[in-house]
């Protein structure tokens, strides 16, 4: 089965601060018809995760600012049933230790293609229903 099938009813936010990846991914999860928020910084994910509830949070663990492993201690504040997904080209292991107490669900190391991903976020979320909270897009303004 196509793993963008049993991600289309989620909801996916994605931190990144590589404008490419961000664009690359929206437009992918898009075409097969996935929703997909894109941020730059750690600091603009916790603002859209005020008032928004996500699905799925993938997260850079080098960005501006905050890391990703300390944006999903953060996060698990008021996302407690969301997969996480850390992406990374490189962590140290030391670092990497700490996804676990960060609820992190697993790890998918840079550089990797959007159906991998996808296949990781659909075996994370096979037996997940779906968030119904409708959502807020007028958080940001950029």
């Amino acid at each position: 089965m196509d793993p963008f099938s049993r991600i289309k009813k989620m909801k996916t936010l994605l931190i990144d601060d590589d404008e490419l990846i961000r664009d690359s991914f929206r437009l992918a999860f898009s075409q097969k018809g996935c929703f997909l928020m894109a941020v730059e910084t750690a600091e603009e994910g916790l603002c859209v995760l005020q008032n928004n509830k996500f699905d799925i949070i993938i997260s850079d663990f080098t960005l501006p600012g905050m890391n990703g492993i300390d944006f999903f201690r953060q996060a698990a504040i008021n996302q407690t049933d969301t997969a996480n997904v850390l992406i990374s080209g490189s962590i140290s292991p030391e670092k990497l230790s700490e996804k676990n107490e960060a609820k992190v669900h697993d790890f998918v190391q840079k550089p990797f293609s959007v159906t991998a991903l996808a296949n990781t976020l659909a075996a994370l979320t096979e037996n997940k229903k779906p968030n119904q909270q409708n959502f807020n897009e007028n958080i940001l303004t950029k």
